[in-house]
């Protein structure tokens, strides 16, 4: 890759993400750290408000624009691939978003890489999840953004009935199912829930705020840190 193209790469990265380390620039742009911190400098240099510095992340100031983006083959080929399978595994509004979403990106291709991206050999049937798993995957997603707490009449894999209200973090998706993961006011401490042993989902009116501890962030924390305890060597006997 030509210098000048991995400076605009690297810019187009930082811009869509919050924080991005050197470590994951280097891995993305298939050169040492050492040539990303030499190449933030240089853009810094040149005007470009990067944010950060080398050991925390970067992020990109406000204001700073680039000239709109054509997307090439290969990538077009690789949202209309992404979408059909999204399709089959996501609620119904979502579902229609992403395909209206995908028509006006395709609308603006020269016509050999519409043509081509859309002739794309690559399916995924709607056999993924029923109707009533669909919307209420929907009303889960929908929760969740709007911060509102749910009442759920809930079934273990042993099939022992329960009912939980929970603060909704973040819907999962793991191959097969999806889940829920909240913040229990029961147990005090996170869960997580598979929507397809909900019996009932009862939105309440009942909004909640971030409270540090509380958190998807928080969540995702703790998760990592017990992964990373779990690999740790065990003492000998």
């Amino acid at each position: 890759m030509r210098r000048a193209d991995r400076l605009f790469q690297l810019v187009q990265i930082i811009r869509g993400r919050r924080l991005t380390t050197a470590a994951f620039l280097a891995q993305r742009l298939e050169v040492s750290e050492r040539t990303v911190y030499r190449d933030v400098a240089d853009l810094q240099h040149q005007g470009v408000p990067i944010e950060g510095e080398a050991g925390v992340g970067y992020r990109l100031g406000a204001g700073f624009e680039l000239p709109p983006l054509m997307f090439t083959q290969d990538e077009a080929s690789a949202l209309v691939a992404a979408a059909r399978l999204a399709q089959s595994w996501v609620d119904p509004a979502l579902a229609r978003d992403i395909e209206t979403g995908l028509g006006k990106i395709l609308s603006v291709l020269p016509p050999a890489a519409r043509v081509s991206a859309e002739a794309l050999a690559l399916y995924a049937p709607a056999l993924g999840l029923g109707n009533a798993l669909r919307t209420r995957l929907q009303t889960l997603r929908e929760a969740v953004q709007a911060r509102q707490k749910l009442r759920l009449h809930y079934r273990d894999v042993s099939g022992d009935a329960s009912e939980r209200i929970v603060r909704p973090l973040g819907c999962f998706y793991w191959g097969k199912v999806w889940t829920l993961s909240t913040w229990c006011e029961l147990r005090n401490d996170f869960r997580g829930f598979r929507i397809d042993r909900m019996d009932a989902v009862d939105v309440l009116p009942e909004r909640f705020r971030d409270e540090a501890g509380k958190t998807l962030a928080d969540m995702l924390r703790q998760v990592k840190a017990r992964a990373a305890e779990a690999k740790l060597p065990q003492p000998q006997k």
